[in-house]
């Protein structure tokens, strides 16, 4: 019982930062490549990939949940 509880916990907390942190790594991949290029809009189309690569995993994950 105990182990169900710390693997259902470990996968939620991946979860809550699953977006977050596709989020952010779009905008440095943005940032960088904008630095890199001279370039000032790279960071908000890197910034809108990760937003939809975050849900898009995030869609993933939910509907592999064991309990639906």
């Amino acid at each position: 019982m105990k182990q169900e509880w710390v693997r259902m916990t470990a996968r939620y907390l991946g979860l809550a930062f699953l977006l977050p942190v596709s989020v952010f790594t779009g905008y440095l991949i943005g940032y960088w490549l904008d630095q890199w290029l001279g370039t000032g809009f790279l960071k908000i189309v890197f910034l809108l990939a990760g937003i939809a690569a975050g849900f898009v995993q995030l869609i993933r994950e939910i509907s592999r949940d064991p309990k639906r």
